[in-house]
């Protein structure tokens, strides 16, 4: 923790690697994401309630309990852990403190609204989509933003900046 509180990080070439090559890791885990969502909906409400509540003149089955709680019970987990290190980053970035609250608080919640929206969709109201459209997007967004910042923080940002308030 030495190295990052006090900007060694910016001048210790192993920390250096391993954070790049974390971020290299999360990034290839954001391109899939994108693909795998982009596989089986689009941004349009009515691909969002498709996937999720099936089309019979297609022949698309409704997701159902189960298969929502085996994914659910996976990416709870998965992206838990993502955005506690991906996070945990943001304790060390050189920017005020309130930035830092909602690089950390945002990636959470857009998880969350995320896994959240195709329950809503599928068990509630067809209305949701929005939900989940926007907790994908927001999701997309914050993870590429906690990517940038910390390789931002590593090359460019001093610890001169560094604010810990």
């Amino acid at each position: 923790m030495r190295f990052v509180v006090t900007g060694e990080w910016s001048r210790n070439r192993l920390l250096q690697t391993i954070v790049v090559l974390y971020v290299v890791y999360v990034g290839g885990l954001w391109v899939t994401n994108g693909a795998l969502y982009f596989n089986k909906m689009s941004l349009t409400p009515s691909s969002v309630v498709e996937y999720y509540l099936g089309n019979e003149e297609t022949f698309k089955q409704p997701r159902t309990y189960q298969g929502l709680l085996e994914v659910a019970h996976f990416h709870l987990f998965a992206m838990g852990m993502l955005l506690l290190v991906l996070t945990h980053l943001m304790l060390f970035v050189p920017v005020g403190s309130g930035t830092k609250l909602v690089l950390i608080v945002l990636p959470f919640i857009a998880a969350l609204v995320s896994e959240g929206g195709g329950w809503l969709v599928r068990f509630v109201h067809p209305a949701f989509a929005w939900v989940k459209i926007s907790g994908f997007l927001l999701l997309q967004g914050s993870l590429l933003a906690l990517m940038v910042i910390s390789l931002w923080a590593i090359f460019v940002g001093s610890s001169e900046n560094y604010t810990s308030e």
